[in-house]
């Protein structure tokens, strides 16, 4: 097993998308902080995706195929790609930002750790949806998908069950897991427990509610299995 993170890489570059969407539309600006916090014991979340939109669009559908880029997202941890797509649609997008990738290991968020970031609604744009991929898995991933955007200066909190994107078996190897400093994964010539990137495909062919981490492979389920929901999502209105 290398000792690097393969071309499956969760280190990518942080993005952003300007408003606009909103400033062409002439519509009103709305800021928005949203804090995402990790609710598991064993895994942790890859840069965080959150996005502005109009009502009617969705990331995914349960019981339908990922798109590629949400399988880049769920299997690589990578954002990068949807980011680029949702930047295209300036119709259905009031702004599109990720946290930033590591290094530092800590941009990853850790058990019980909190992330927050500020993204700007308004108008049509009233509508918010947040994804990270969750390490050591195959191809899960958590998410809020169209929630509605408090219309008031408010917060709203809601609770994010794990999703497999059924783009990948779970074969719960660490050739296969992209990421770092997995306990299972440490071997004399890979002491950092780094994971691997294999793309073993063989996945069920729909977006649907992860069944967890069974210890069919390298990965400990007493460590890192869970019950849902995975993240608190808290949106506040500060204008």
């Amino acid at each position: 097993m290398s000792k690097t993170i393969s071309r499956r890489s969760i280190f990518t570059a942080s993005a952003s998308l300007p408003l606009l969407s909103i400033v062409a539309a002439g519509q009103q600006r709305r800021d928005y902080e949203v804090t995402v916090t990790n609710l598991t014991r064993g895994q942790r979340f890859t840069p965080i995706l959150v996005a502005t939109h109009i009502e009617g669009y969705n990331l995914f559908r349960l019981g339908e195929p990922a798109s590629s880029q949400l399988r880049t997202l769920a299997e690589e941890g990578n954002t990068g790609p949807l980011v680029a797509l949702l930047s295209s649609m300036t119709d259905v997008i009031g702004e599109v930002v990720s946290s930033p990738a590591p290094p530092p290991l800590d941009r990853l968020t850790a058990p019980g750790k909190s992330i927050t970031l500020t993204v700007h609604g308004g108008g049509r744009f009233d509508r918010i949806s947040v994804a990270a991929m969750l390490i050591p898995t195959n191809d899960g991933f958590f998410a809020v998908d169209a929630a509605v955007l408090p219309q008031s200066p408010a917060t709203i909190t809601v609770f994010a069950p794990a999703y497999d994107a059924g783009t990948e078996r779970n074969d719960e190897l660490c050739a296969s897991i992209p990421g770092p400093g997995f306990v299972e994964c440490a071997t004399p010539s890979n002491p950092s427990g780094n994971g691997g990137g294999a793309q073993v495909g063989q996945g069920e062919g729909y977006v649907h509610i992860h069944a967890g981490m069974h210890g069919v492979g390298n990965m400990s389920a007493s460590m890192r299995d869970w019950r849902n929901p995975v993240a608190r999502v808290t949106i506040r209105r500060t204008s």
